[in-house]
């Protein structure tokens, strides 16, 4: 359905004009990340620059990263192993709830297996 689209952080949704207003940088930083490969905007049937939400929130971390020293491309490596990071620790939070799971469903099953076995007694 068409509307989905307005709850997806990934759908290209606003335009550079747009994008630079939210953002209050000019239009010519928004083009230096396309440019420096920091950030690929969607780009739309005629060709003009689409940012998503998420795109948007990295222009704001990437901006505050800069204001704080570091150049762009280290910003965007930060960012970048931010991601990566976070990506593993919830892999790993996984890891461990079906670890829990499985270990609870063993003891569960010894359980019911000690009590069939007690009951032969």
């Amino acid at each position: 359905m068409p509307l989905d689209r307005l709850d997806d952080p990934d759908h290209p949704t606003y335009g550079m004009g747009q994008a630079a207003e939210l953002l209050d940088v000019p239009p010519a930083f928004l083009r230096s990340l396309d440019a420096a490969g920091l950030l690929s905007p969607a780009r739309s049937d005629g060709g003009h620059r689409r940012y998503s939400r998420n795109q948007l929130d990295r222009v704001v971390a990437l901006r505050t990263l800069a204001d704080d020293g570091h150049t762009l491309a280290s910003a965007s490596t930060i960012l970048d192993l931010r991601a990566d990071l976070a990506e593993t620790t919830e892999e790993r939070d996984e890891a461990r709830r079906e670890r829990d799971t499985a270990l609870d469903e063993r003891d569960s099953a010894r359980r019911e297996r000690d009590e069939a076995l007690g009951s032969f007694d």
